[in-house]
């Protein structure tokens, strides 16, 4: 099946196309040419580099020769970099022009040696100089195939190491089954291929089937996810897009939001966090296509736990993906009814090995077959999963489980509110209440009275202990480079305030 898609167009970037005939050769060239720069079987080499046509050449690549390819956010730090440099012991870094600077600062702060950096201006001359290799390298379905790394947010980042199969049963599981992409899809993701989501949705998923990609190195703002979405590729305009809550938020308020017939979307798939109801509901009604709401992480490397389509309820991350085992547990590891708030931990074939040298990390998260997702959740009487919020962000108030994304959807409703934040404060007896910074919308002002009647609009549709106390009126949110808020941020911030 795959001889007979060489000439069919496998990636689309703002400069250049690929087919899967130019794929396969490059990916085979890209394999020999490490070999050429002496780097070896499970060597680590780092994919610094902007969603282009040449991200999936080098990932691909590097698989292919049994070299072990590190995906790296492109939005870190050159400390970060240093950092994973270091922790990884890569032999080789790959890397966009724009980013050789802070990569060479990054080098520049480690005692770490890297055998070989190639920008990607150097791929075409690199490749032209080798020969395809004989044959791929003969590397077993759990043999380490690749890493991740997480965001840090609560310290170092965190090496996720993940095996050839992985990928594999993602797409078995979740990207046929569920996702239903098909080889006549056109498929964009405004999640970057450097992260779990991202690598599914735009490298795993479509090659698996013979689909098409449209991919964007720059920033998924509103305005360039519209010129993405409302472009033809092929004569077909994108069918599937992959965002995230914020994006979904900011693309309902932006003023130039294209008419549903000015795009191709038959589905569309949120993850990250929680889609809140009200935003799923109107973007469907808007583009008349679903918005399938899941969630996966780094760990579990893609979706586990969905709707899907014609079974979507929204307001809810639906039911688990077949192939995968979800639990619901209490603080000491006991099972939890339904409507009970409790841990969610996943059992399925696409987890990761581990974090790597974080033995105490590793063994808190990967429990026998089991890994702990950090989430909490409730279930349904009809097995519906809705979201309760991250432990580390969930409150007691009035000695009762407050989930700060329950108070965030409440407010969202109202016309007024772009985005919401909730987070706990201590009041003037020491006790814990909530409190919210709340984002805008265009053309609405910060006052008082809006204040007095946000909290009251909440009131109205939570019980009483979970209305804001405190509100404050924020410009933007803190947010990770895949859109989820960082609350402990805002924490931070409320601390230093004493």
């Amino acid at each position: 099946m795959n001889a007979g898609r060489a000439a069919k167009l496998a990636y689309r970037d703002d400069d250049r196309t690929l087919t899967y005939g130019e794929l396969d050769g490059r990916v085979s060239r890209l394999a020999a040419a490490l070999t050429a720069l002496d780097i070896r079987r499970e060597d680590r080499v780092l994919v610094l580099m902007h969603d282009t046509i040449d991200w999936p050449v080098v990932f691909l690549g590097c698989l292919y020769g049994g070299v072990v390819p590190v995906a790296l956010n492109t939005l870190l730090t050159a400390t970060d970099y240093a950092y994973v440099l270091a922790h990884s012991r890569a032999q080789a870094a790959f890397v966009s022009g724009a980013l050789t600077p802070v990569l060479q600062q990054a080098m520049n702060e480690t005692a770490h040696e890297v055998k070989r950096v190639i920008v990607t201006t150097e791929l075409p001359g690199l490749l032209a100089q080798q020969a395809p290799a004989k044959h791929a390298a003969l590397t077993a379905a759990d043999d380490i195939g690749f890493w991740l790394y997480s965001s840090g947010s609560t310290g170092k980042p965190k090496g996720t190491v993940h095996t050839h199969a992985n990928l594999y049963w993602t797409a078995e599981l979740y990207g046929k089954p569920i996702l239903g992409v098909r080889e006549d899809d056109v498929v964009f993701s405004a999640a970057k291929l450097f992260f779990a989501y991202g690598l599914g949705n735009a490298l795993t998923f479509p090659l698996s089937v013979g689909a098409s990609v449209v991919l964007m190195p720059e920033r998924p703002t509103p305005q360039a996810v519209f010129k993405r979405l409302t472009e033809k590729m092929s004569e077909q305009r994108p069918t599937i897009f992959f965002g995230v809550p914020t994006l979904y938020a900011a693309m309902l308020a932006a003023p130039d939001l294209p008419a549903a017939d000015k795009t191709g979307l038959r589905v569309a798939v949120s993850a990250g966090e929680a889609l809140p109801k009200d935003i799923g509901e109107r973007f469907a009604a808007h583009f008349g296509c679903d918005v399938l709401d899941g969630i996966g992480s780094t760990e579990m490397l893609h979706i586990f736990l969905s709707n899907r389509p014609g079974r979507v309820r929204y307001g809810t991350t639906g039911e688990p993906v077949p192939g995968y085992q979800i639990e619901l547990r209490d603080e000491h590891g006991a099972a939890v009814g339904d409507d009970t708030i409790g841990d969610l931990y996943v059992n399925g074939p696409s987890a990761a090995l581990m974090y790597w040298t974080s033995r105490e990390k590793s063994a808190a998260t990967f429990i026998g077959n089991w890994t702990k997702s950090g989430d909490k959740y409730v279930r349904s009487g009809d097995g519906y999963y809705t979201y309760a919020g991250r432990a580390d962000d969930m409150l007691r108030v009035s000695g009762q489980y407050v989930s700060p994304f329950e108070v965030e959807t409440a407010l969202m409703q109202h016309p007024s509110v772009l985005e919401a934040a909730v987070i706990g404060k201590a009041d003037a007896d020491g006790l814990t209440k909530t409190k919210a910074f709340v984002v805008l919308k265009d053309g609405s002002r910060a006052s008082a009275p809006l204040e007095d009647e946000l909290k009251t609009f909440v009131k109205g549709k939570l019980a009483p202990h979970k209305y804001p106390r405190f509100l404050e009126f924020a410009p933007e949110l803190p947010k990770t480079a895949t859109g989820k808020i960082q609350r402990f941020k805002l924490r931070e911030k409320e601390a230093s305030r004493g």
